[in-house]
């Protein structure tokens, strides 16, 4: 089978990372597409030895990228499509459809309540979406949760089919080394209590809260903010504001993979912490969280579909949050008070290995490229092939 990959963009994001990650646990030949932005990740997968195409795409309304891309699938004879993102996934499908691919999947990685990749929800968006999704064969949901919102949306469940990211648990292992050296190089005093966030520095991630709540703590609490965005700016001023400018540390954009970058991988800076923090109200997986989890740390998040979605259990040193910075400061100072915890990954992050998300896809991959029997009826609107 050969299946080519389109994605949005390459720069470091979390699906950007997590198809990374895919691609090399997925015992499958794949090229990618990528329409804007060959950042970092780019880099990383050509490192691996995958083929890496940027179609240069001006943005949203470049329709003279459609032909384009629907003559690459058709010339690298793809038996399959696999989408990713929003824009991809609208030019994707109709591309594979011009150049003859049936065969189409879409993951959807970020569909919360109210927005999708950083995009307000609004009916033309839902309209579009709709129309978009019927043109392929399968739409993956990273999580039961946002299985349930497709389904909401109008998406036909049995065109639904739930594949969670994955993790990659040797990578994440906790290393009391590995934790030593990079709080030395950050600079962190020995005694300090380090609370860490992970993610692009948006408004929607509300790393703000965690900058408040700093405020309402001891002076031996640092925040250790891990990724890059347009919102660093706003809370540099709200961290000096705040008086606690000295104790918060940002590192910018990490790669999920060691690709050649300066400075510690994201394994290292989580090391590092003593508590994990993810305030987003609306996440549709909560990658980071299960990747703390995989590191042994201690998690309080907002939200967290990949922690909800287990039996209770699962995840013993998660706590759900509801609230701003008051109420995370007091979660920080309880879990704080609980002491520390064997630095172990818990039955939470074995669930969601990468191994067991890249074979059920693989399986997702067979199911939807072999032709239809003729007792069994095509998907609603999409042809046999």
């Amino acid at each position: 089978m050969k299946a080519l990959h389109i994605i949005t963009g390459l720069g470091v994001g979390g699906a950007e990372q997590q198809l990374r990650l895919l691609l090399r646990h997925l015992p499958v030949e794949c090229d990618v597409v990528t329409l804007t932005n060959p950042g970092a990740v780019a880099d990383g997968l050509v490192a691996d030895g995958v083929r890496v195409v940027h179609l240069g795409m001006s943005g949203n309304r470049d329709l003279a990228a459609l032909p384009r891309l629907a003559r690459l699938i058709r010339r690298g004879g793809y038996d399959l499509v696999h989408t990713h993102l929003y824009r991809a996934c609208l030019y994707g499908r109709l591309a594979a459809r011009m150049a003859g691919v049936g065969a189409v999947v879409a993951t959807e990685h970020s569909l919360g309540d109210s927005q999708m990749e950083g995009r307000r929800l609004g009916p033309g968006v839902r309209s579009l979406y709709l129309a978009g999704e019927r043109l392929g064969r399968m739409t993956v949901a990273v999580s039961p949760t946002v299985a349930d919102r497709l389904k909401r949306w109008g998406v036909p469940a049995p065109r639904i089919e739930v594949v969670p990211n994955g993790i990659d648990l040797e990578r994440f292992r906790f290393d009391p080394v590995r934790r030593l050296h990079t709080r030395r190089r950050l600079g962190l005093p020995e005694d300090a209590h380090v609370v860490g966030g992970v993610g692009r520095l948006t408004e929607g991630k509300s790393f703000g809260t965690l900058v408040r709540a700093l405020a309402l703590l001891p002076e031996d609490h640092w925040l250790l903010l891990v990724g890059g965005g347009p919102e660093e700016r706003a809370l540099r001023r709200t961290a000096h504001e705040a008086g606690v400018g000295d104790r918060v540390l940002f590192t910018g954009e990490r790669p999920y993979v060691p690709d050649g970058t300066p400075g510690p991988d994201l394994p290292s800076l989580l090391a590092a912490m003593d508590v994990f923090a993810s305030p987003s109200p609306e996440e549709a997986f909560g990658l980071a969280a299960l990747e703390a989890l995989a590191c042994g740390l201690p998690v309080l998040y907002a939200s967290c579909p990949a922690i909800e979605d287990l039996p209770a259990g699962a995840a013993p040193t998660a706590r759900r949050v509801a609230g701003g910075p008051e109420e995370f400061a007091r979660a920080l100072t309880a879990a704080r008070a609980e002491g520390p915890h064997p630095r172990t990954a818990p039955e939470a992050a074995r669930h969601y290995a990468i191994t067991r998300s890249a074979a059920r896809l693989l399986d997702l991959y067979h199911s939807v490229a072999s032709p239809p029997s003729a007792s069994s009826p095509s998907p609603e609107g999409v042809r046999s092939t």
